[in-house]
């Protein structure tokens, strides 16, 4: 790798790595075709079903694979090439979307049930789970191994701008490409992203395996990643923020709903609004790569959480569009503080050997709790009605943080220098 680039005030440094470009269009394109192809089948569940609940099902449909398989899936990243695992993954991901695609085809399920066409779907989703229980691990592990050390905090902006980007686009047209195609099409499309990033890893060579299992068993292997984020608690305690967040100020599962039902509007609307969590992120992210963040990190992350809480409380009180777009905006710009920080943090502190089941450990934490905020989200709606809901998830997420402010002084020391 060229030294020249470990600069640290060049804020294009890791852009010099040319393979590093290439994880770039994996992790763009990887999240830009799961995040469209999630918003069309939120959308299609909820044209079918009428019923709030059944978008939570959605959620709960892939984190209980994902969340059950992790252990395993990081042990097993971690002894394998990792390269070679996403490659895998991508293959398993384009055939899960032509099955979906299938399902939106009104040809193809003509003559099944109402129920028959969620149950399948709901299925696909659930093997979309098992999937992305081997692709979380494996691209934070390759990070690693594309970029110098001194690299990883300015990478790791870069990873998560074009993760946001892709966290933007995917939704916008997803809504966009219902409203001007319908949703079978709109899947196909789908099922044609994924095409990139098969082709950037063929770009990309082999990378070593760093796994050093000095003698360990099985059991030991699989837990290691646990009792490693147990014992460091800087990292336990950014997890266990953010997780608790996610799972109760997540209002964008319930976004169907919400755009339908509360500001009645329609597909493309609802696709501005899914997108706009995205879009204030991906701003924050730019911001960041030119003005990291160094000075007591720990109290911005715990603000920045408070202030994404705001938002969602703001936004389940909303009846206006363009009030509940400026408050879905604005979180995103608070949550891209934690993103940037959370991933800094695992990047610095986490041995080579251990990124496969560390990062497993991040997903049941944190990746997963999207999906079990999702059915959070449908159970609390349909106990307590769909804004009450929401505002008591915001009003969660700011006891968190003030629970976390007092007991984890860690968090409040918390520097991101070395």
């Amino acid at each position: 790798m060229d030294t020249a680039a470990t600069t640290k005030n060049d804020p294009y440094a890791s852009l010099r790595i040319p393979e590093f470009n290439y994880y770039l269009i994996i992790r763009f394109a990887l999240v830009f075709a799961l995040t469209m192809q999630f918003t069309i089948v939120e959308w299609k569940v909820y044209a079918l079903s009428h019923d709030p609940f059944t978008l939570g099902l959605i959620g709960l449909a892939e984190v209980i694979p994902a969340v059950l398989l992790a252990p395993f899936a990081g042990h097993l990243v971690d002894k394998r090439e990792k390269r070679g695992m996403l490659l895998i993954c991508v293959v398993a991901y384009i055939v899960i979307g032509s099955g979906l695609f299938m399902l939106t085809w009104d040809r193809a399920v003509h003559g099944f049930s109402t129920q028959l066409v969620l149950n399948c779907i709901y299925t696909l989703v659930f093997l979309g789970g098992i999937v992305r229980a081997f692709v979380s691990p494996s691209n934070f592990s390759m990070l690693a191994l594309l970029v110098p050390r001194p690299l990883y905090a300015n990478a790791s902006t870069w990873s998560s701008s074009a993760w946001q980007i892709g966290g933007m686009a995917g939704p916008a047209l997803g809504g966009l490409f219902i409203h001007w195609f319908g949703v079978h099409w709109a899947m196909l499309l789908v099922v044609a992203i994924f095409l990139a990033p098969l082709y950037s890893l063929l770009k990309i060579k082999p990378k070593p395996i760093l796994y050093k299992s000095q003698g360990e068993g099985f059991v030991d292997g699989l837990t290691k990643g646990m009792r490693f984020v147990w014992n460091t608690k800087v990292v336990l305690n950014a997890m266990a923020l953010d997780m608790f967040a996610v799972l109760f100020g997540g209002a964008t599962a319930m976004l169907p709903a919400f755009a339908t039902d509360v500001l009645h509007a329609g597909s493309l609307e609802f696709g501005f609004l899914r997108a706009s969590v995205a879009v204030g992120s991906l701003a924050t992210m730019f911001i960041l790569a030119y003005r990291p963040l160094v000075h007591k990190p720990g109290i911005k992350l715990l603000a920045a959480v408070f202030g994404f809480g705001l938002c969602i409380i703001v936004f389940g009180l909303s009846k206006n569009f363009y009030l509940s777009l400026l408050a879905l905006l604005i979180s995103g710009m608070l949550d891209g503080i934690s993103v940037i920080i959370r991933q800094t943090i695992l990047q610095l502190k986490t041995p080579d050997d251990m990124r496969g089941r560390v990062a497993s450990v991040s997903s049941m934490f944190v990746g997963s709790s999207n999906e079990l905020g999702a059915f959070e989200s449908g159970f609390m709606a349909r106990l307590m009605g769909l804004v009450p809901s929401v505002v008591f998830g915001g009003c969660v997420t700011l006891g968190v943080v003030i629970t976390t402010y007092i007991i984890s002084p860690a968090m409040r020391k918390l520097d991101l220098k070395s």
